[in-house]
């Protein structure tokens, strides 16, 4: 897995192209080499009720959450956080250049023992994949 969680600010949502940095994260995600789209999961929240810095309406966030499975070595963790956030501030380059924004990025790993799933998805993209290739 990861789930990668986007929460912003609702006063910015006109001014990032939502979807276009959900795909270049997702991407990203991928590229890494780190993670298995079966467990790819990516999403964003918005948030109208926040306080930021000095409260000045033009203040905004972005902020992503991924949360990974345990066991990685920390330099994996770090080198695939490293990626995501540099996908992140590119993407959001021009507002940050313009508006007074917050970008951040933290990576959190699911619990080894409390962590409880159940996903077919491993299964049916290692279908759709064999699939593909005998087209």
């Amino acid at each position: 897995m990861p789930h990668l969680i986007v929460e912003y600010s609702g006063n910015i949502e006109g001014d990032i192209a939502l979807d276009e940095l959900l795909d270049k994260l997702h991407a990203c995600a991928l590229e890494t080499g780190v993670f298995p789209i079966g467990g790819l999961r990516v999403r964003a929240h918005r948030t109208d009720h926040y306080r930021i810095a000095d409260k000045a309406a033009e203040n905004g966030f972005v902020h992503v959450t991924a949360l990974i499975g345990h066991g990685r070595p920390l330099d994996v963790q770090q080198r695939a956080g490293e990626q995501l956030f540099e996908v992140l501030t590119a993407h959001l380059e021009s507002l940050y250049d313009r508006s007074p924004l917050a970008l951040s990025l933290n990576i959190q790993e699911f619990h080894p023992v409390l962590n409880f799933k159940k996903n077919n998805l491993h299964e049916r993209m290692k279908k759709r994949a064999a699939a593909g290739r005998a087209s």
